[in-house]
């Protein structure tokens, strides 16, 4: 299996399961519901807000993979549109479950080769670094995510 391969199959894992720490977002996400998705943990973000935010990042990256000009603004990662229903909240799942698979189809089909280029600009470091980066951000989030519907489901926030 080529590295790119493997950095596909990461992405893959940490959305869909399969992965060294045994959690991924669709499996962690299943029995959310939009309210739960969209209350607030204190004075952090909703997990709406952060499965949006991973997906931003996700979708910038699959645009750069299909040939197109770097378009990001960190700023912007974090508007999502307003979930004022379950429909809303599973249309933001079914657009993240639709990307990350993107994603990690075309982070499979890169050429070994690309992986120590730029991405897009030289100041962002190579597709290497950007690539991973994407599956680490995303265990990063993850991981609050968790907390967060703990703390949801267990009734510890109001």
């Amino acid at each position: 299996m080529s590295l790119s391969e493997h950095l596909g199959k990461h992405a893959h894992d940490v959305n869909f399961g399969g992965n060294w720490t045994v959690s991924n977002m669709k499996e962690v996400l299943e029995d959310v519901t939009w309210e739960q998705a969209t209350q607030e943990v204190y004075a952090f973000n909703t997990i709406a807000t952060l499965v949006f935010h991973i997906g931003y990042f996700v979708k910038v990256a699959v645009k750069v993979l299909e040939g197109g000009p770097l378009e990001g603004n960190d700023k912007l990662s974090f508007d999502h549109p307003p979930i004022h229903s379950e429909a809303d909240w599973q249309q933001l799942l079914d657009t993240t479950w639709s990307d990350a698979e993107r994603f990690s189809t075309l982070v499979k089909q890169l050429p070994d080769s690309r992986l120590t280029e730029d991405f897009a600009d030289p100041k962002y470091g190579s597709y290497f670094r950007n690539l991973q980066g994407i599956v680490e951000h995303t265990h990063y989030h993850l991981g609050q995510i968790v907390i967060f519907k703990k703390l949801i489901q267990q009734g510890l926030v109001s």
